[in-house]
Formats: structure tokens, sequence, C-alpha cells
């Protein structure tokens, strides 16, 4: 072997080569990374001194319909597991975002003339009464507490300093009026229905919630300016919502109650569901009409229990159809319901609940068992948005009015259409929220990437990997119009103009384009992970071992890189650097192909005219080896034999990240074959490389990227000679070794 490997080295060493050039583009991470301790460790894991901080709920809140107004008291129990002594307690108090004082507001930055928006935004501030009004804050002997609110947080002051291994109980009544989520936009508020003046209720961030006090940060008390969104404590919540009877109520956790609240046929109806092969209606159309109609002065209050969680949100409407079945996850059973209006129908009815267990069967599979006990779409006001076991997702149907033109007519089906892909992609992606981070719990408030990243690589996994069935058959394109995965899809974004860009390690209140960057590129990044760079066996086990060591617990963004190297065995300190810590992009080119022949061939020889053939001087060549002090077999030099082909690419990289390089040759016959190199193809040299490449056949054409796997910027250099067949947008899908 090693005869021959240095063979090899003395054939390139013998053709032309460029000028080398010196980078790091294969430099080690280590700096840039914090330094493994005791409580997160150099593979990835949480170390043996890792802890948590952990928070208890006991809530009662009160929904007022005809003021939406809501008013609350809550009991929190604070456990201090982390080793210091902590004088003072965070909360959140999201609701203030929408105050008139929100620096919010203050640092919108949208002008009259281009954006509607700048007055829109003046106009909701200045009227708004919104916000948490807390009325009161008390120790569990009902003592009052000093407590300091700024803007979307309020410091508690400790009369004594909370120990490690101690708890504390305090209790908090507040209460606010709920947005109207059309004009203030947001994560949750109210849609209003006035042609049967009803409303639909989306209640998130309702109530003061812990900040986490984590190893990493201490206190997370990042102010919250809107989309920067949470850094939340596991805990065990006891809510109890009370509502007008004639209300339907869906929320995290399980309901304790449902003999108070529910009719006997409603009861009789979720039995039939246990075992059901289909969504069963719990509440029909019909019944939904009758309800809207209704207007209850009595009230019910839904009981709900939630261990293990991290937030608790709910809805409440007298308009929702309610359907559901349990699916089998791992060795139990899980709810998958849905809750919509009759505007929903009938993409919802069809739908929604189908996509929820369908989102749960692909995410366990690359990750773990879903561990929670219900999951729940809601369709409201709200487009997409995520919590423990419930989710708010848009996507509803245009209805065709009456005596419309067949143009009209078409406008709506297409629209009807892709609102329908819409629909069923929000659904997978804010259920899968779940498990990104509702339990594998990243920050929000600082890293964005990890739970919007994560989850939108999952999503397009799940939406390329729709089963055969009665409630797919109008899905089945192929491929999927999925927006964020595919390489092709990015290539716009990475190209764009560099002042409108930033790396994806930036914190969310500061990104631009936020939606390709915090979403697009790195779910594209771990698409192409794993499709081109690692191969989905090495990606698949790696990425689950992640999610098992995380899920439950706090991840920052180095425990995720170091898991995913550690447990492949593939160093990624390129890959990082490349796509999470910089703008860069991948453009290489063909600069120039050349063939060379162990015997001369002139120019009446059978070698294609593409490449004329030039002598490689094997004679000389081995004399040189030879006089390295290495004997080679005759065995060995008919290796280099007048009908092999060598080529020599010199390939050119117009851009600053380093990719693997995908070569696809053409042979004479017509015939292909692609070779696919490792990006430390480029470790000596990052601009300018010589590849050889030995056929059997003769090659009519090298093309880079033909699947445009890689987000090149510019393929219109990919092919040599230079033809002009390549089509930019012929995206073919990237077929895994394991789906």
């Amino acid at each position: 072997m090693k005869s021959v490997s240095l063979l090899l080295l003395a054939l390139i060493a013998y053709l032309p080569s460029f000028s080398q050039v010196i980078g790091s583009k294969f430099e080690q991470l280590e700096y840039l990374l914090p330094t493994p301790n005791n409580f997160r460790t150099a593979d990835g894991s949480p170390g043996h001194e890792y802890w948590q901080q952990k928070a208890d709920y006991k809530i009662n809140v009160s929904l007022d319909d005809s003021k939406q107004w809501v008013k609350g008291s809550e009991t929190i129990t604070y456990y201090n597991n982390s080793p210091n002594e902590l004088r003072y307690l965070w909360l959140q108090l999201d609701q203030n975002m929408f105050s008139k004082e929100s620096n919010t507001f203050k640092t919108d930055t949208y002008d009259l003339e281009n954006n509607p928006r700048g007055l829109m935004s003046w106009v909701t501030s200045s009227n708004s009464p919104h916000g948490f009004n807390i009325t009161s804050v008390t120790d569990a002997m009902n003592k009052p507490l000093v407590y300091t609110i700024n803007a979307t947080m309020m410091r508690i002051d400790l009369s004594r300093p909370l120990k490690k291994g101690e708890k504390f109980t305090f209790n908090i009544d507040w209460n606010f009026y709920v947005i109207d989520a059309e004009k203030m936009g947001g994560r949750g508020g109210f849609e209003y229905f006035p042609e049967d003046d009803n409303y639909l209720y989306e209640m998130a961030q309702w109530f003061p919630r812990m900040c986490v006090y984590s190893d990493v940060y201490g206190w997370q008390h990042k102010q919250f300016l809107g989309r920067g969104e949470f850094a939340l404590v596991f805990g065990d919540y006891e809510v109890n919502i009370d509502v007008p009877a004639d209300h339907v109520v869906a929320a995290t956790g399980e309901l304790q109650n449902p003999k108070e609240v529910l009719n006997a046929t409603q009861i009789q109806r979720l039995e039939q569901a246990k075992n059901a092969q289909a969504p069963v209606l719990i509440i029909t159309p019909d019944e939904a009409v009758k309800n809207e109609k209704s207007r209850s002065t009595a009230r019910k209050v839904w009981k709900f229990k939630a261990e293990n969680v991290r937030d608790f949100a709910w809805a409440s409407s007298r308009k929702f159809i309610w359907d559901a079945f349990q699916v089998q996850n791992g060795n139990k059973k899980v709810w998958a319901m849905s809750f919509y209006p009759k505007e929903g129908n009938p993409l919802w009815g069809e739908k929604s609940t189908w996509v929820v267990a369908h989102t749960l069967n692909v995410y366990s599979k690359y990750t773990f068992d879903y561990p929670y006990p219900v999951a729940i779409s809601v369709h409201g006001p709200v487009f997409g948005m995520e919590y423990p076991m419930i989710c708010f997702n848009g996507g509803r149907p245009i209805p065709a009015p009456a005596n419309i033109s067949k143009e009209d007519a078409e406008k709506i089906k297409q629209a009807n259409e892709r609102i329908k892909y819409s629909m069923v992609s929000v659904i997978i992606h804010e259920v899968g929220h779940n498990y990104f981070p509702m339990i594998v719990n990243s920050d929000e408030r600082q890293w964005s990437w990890m739970d919007e990243g994560l989850n939108s690589f999952l999503q397009f996994r799940a939406e390329q990997e729709l089963p055969d069935a009665p409630w797919t058959k109008d899905l089945k394109r192929d491929p999927y119009p999925s927006r964020r995965g595919p390489a092709a899809n990015i290539v716009s974004y990475m190209k764009s103009a560099p002042d409108t860009q930033v790396p994806i390690m930036t914190n969310s209140e500061q990104i631009k384009q936020f939606g390709n960057n915090a979403y697009g590129k790195p779910a594209t990044a771990l698409n192409i992970l794993r499709e081109t760079v690692m191969g989905a066996s090495l990606f698949d086990y790696a990425f689950k071992q992640y999610a098992q060591k995380w899920k439950f617990k706090h991840p920052e963004p180095a425990d995720f890189f170091r898991t995913m190297e550690d447990a492949s065995g593939v160093d990624l300190d390129w890959f990082w650097r490349g796509w999470f810590y910089t703008i860069d992009f991948y453009e290489p080119s063909i600069e120039a192909v050349t063939l060379y022949k162990a015997k001369f061939v002139g120019n009446n020889s059978s070698s294609t005219a593409i490449f004329p053939a030039k002598e490689l001087k094997t004679d000389e060549m081995f004399r040189r080896i030879e006089q390295m002090g290495v004997r080679l077999t005759e065995k060995e030099k008919t290796a280099v034999s007048p009908e092999k082909n060598f080529y020599v690419l010199k390939i050119k990289n117009n851009g600053e990240l380093v990719m693997p390089l995908i070569v696809e040759m053409t042979f004479k016959d017509g015939s292909k074959q692609i070779e696919k190199f490792p990006a430390e193809i480029w470790r000596m040299n990052h601009k300018e490389i010589s590849k050889l490449i030995v056929t059997d056949k003769e090659v009519v054409q090298f093309q880079l990227d033909p699947k445009l796997e890689t987000a090149d910027v510019e393929t219109s250099n990919n092919t040599f000679p230079r033809n002009g067949n390549v089509n930019n947008n012929n995206f073919e899908r990237i077929k895994s070794d394991k789906q």
C-alpha cells in the first residue's frame, strides 16, 4: 500500500498545481466553545454535577368573555437545586410587551411612507390598555413581598437567601386585557367573529412565569422584545380555568373533571376514540353551530394537570369543533386532538388530527418516544405557536362565494391548494416543537436556531415521509413542496447582500432575515449534514443521542456540536464554523480539465476531442519514485496503463465556505458516475485545488454538484466544457441511505 500511495503522490506532484493558499477553515473550535466542566462535558453530555431548577404552579384563572379580560391567582413553589444561594427570584411578565411603556414599541423603527406597520405600531401602542396588572405578591403566609417590575421582568426580593436544596412558595394575583391578535400580533390573543358575535381565545404567556437560573447564564432575564422567545423551567401544573358554561376548553395536560364539564354523549365519544382507527368527532360541526348561538350566564371550571412541563397554554370558545383519537407511540397510546371553528372546515376536519399523529410518529423515530399523554392542534388567530401538548395553528380555507366566475373560482382553488400545504406544514412544525424546545429545553431567548432550526429540519423529514393513506392522497406531490430543508432553497439567502445577513450564532433579538436565519439556514445545514456530509446512518444515531441526552434538560449550542461529533466519529468543526459562525457561501468552479495518458496519443487517436490527451511520462516518474527509495513491482507499474484516463480538474472556490466536492462524470457512451470527496479536500488550500480522477471510460463532461446538494450559489460554472446545459432549478431530492 505504501508504494501505491507514493506512486499516486508522485503522479499528483508531477502534474501542474496551483499555489497554496493558507487558511483556517479546518481549525478546531475550542477557543469558540466554553470549556467543559462538571456540569457539561467534552462529549456533549450533562456532567455528573449537572443541575437545574424546578417550579411548580397552582393557578386559578377566570375569563370574562364580555370584556376580553383575564383574572388569575397563582401559587409558585420554587426549588433551588443549584449550588448557589439565591437572594432574589426573577419572573417573566410577557404581557407587558403590549403595554404603552413597552420597549418593543419604543424600539420600533418603521416609517410611515413605505411600511403601514409603522402607523399600526403607533396606533396600537398609544391606545394600549394591555399588560399585566399585578395586584398582590405574598409569601406562603400571605405576608407582602418586596418586588420590582422592570419592563417584562419582575424581581422578588427574599427576606433570607434561598440555599441549595431549599424551596420557596409565594403567591401572585394579576389581571390583564387579552390582546386582539389580528391587530397586535403576538403569540396569543382573541379573534372576533362578527357574523355570529363570538370570540375565540388562544391564551399564551398569560401568567407570571419563572425565569431560568442556570450554570451558564445565572438568571436569564434578557428583556422580551417579541422575537427572542422563552427560557423556561420544568415543573408540575394544576390549573383551574373558569369560563362561560357554553365554552369548550383545550389546554396543556389532562382534563381532571370530564364529568363536570362534558355531557354524557361527549364522554361516550371519547371512550370510542380510545380504540378508533381514525379521528372521532367529540363535538360535531352542527353541535358547534348550536353552541355559537348560546349565551349561557352559568360558569364551568375546567381542571387540568400537567407533569414535568415548561409552560402551560389554553384555548376557549363556543365555536370549537373537537375531534380526537388515540395513536400508538412506543409502548403507550397518546391522544391526538384538534379544536377548530367551522371556518376551518373542510380542511381541518380532514387533515389536522391526522397530521398531529403523523408528526408524533416521525419525530419519535428520530428522537425519543413522546412522553406526554396528549398532543393538540388548535385553529384560531395565531398562525403558528407552540406550547407543551398544545399548539395554535393557521390555515383557513377561502370559501367560494355564490355566482362566482370561473376565473375567480380557479384563483380560489389555487389559493386553497397553497393554504392546504401551509396548514399541514405549520401543524407539523408546531406539534414538532413539543420535542424542541418543550422537552429538549433550549434557551430560545438566546438561540432561536436551537429550537426553530432543529425543529424545521425534522419538519422537513416529516413532510418528506408522509405515508400513503387516504388523508394524504391530495398531498403526495413528489417532492412535497417543503420551504426549508432542500439545499437549493437557501441559495438566494446565502448570496444576498452581506449587510442583510448575520451568522446563525446570533442572539435572537439581533437576527436579520429571521425566517431564513433561524429556521431555513440551520434546517438546511442539518439536512446537508445528514445527506451529504455524514450520511443518514451516522447522523441519525448522533442526533438521537443528543435528543435523548438532553430531554427534560437545558442544552446549549456546544452540547449539540460536541454530541454530534462525539457520537458519529466525524470532525465537524469546519462545518459548524462555516455554517453557524460566518455568513460565508460556497461557490466552486471548474476552471480547467486536462487529460493525461500513460502512452502519448496523438490527435488522430480515438480519444475524445473534448479533452485532447497529453503524455504522462511514466518512465521518468517511475525513475523519480525509485530515487525516493521505493521499488515498484511490474504489476504496480502496469496499473498505470495506456487504457486509463488520468483527468486533472482545476477547481476554484469563489466563496469562503468549504463543502464536500461532488463530481459527476458523463462518459462517451452516455452513462454517468458520481464521485464524492469530503470537505477536507480543501484543507490545504480552500481557494484552489487540483483533483486527479482516474477512469476506464472517456469522459465528455464533468459537472459539480449535479443534484444541488451543497447550496452552491452559482451553478453556471459547474460544468466543463461549458455547454450551458445546467438547469439551476432542476432540484432532485437526495435519496438517503436510511429513510
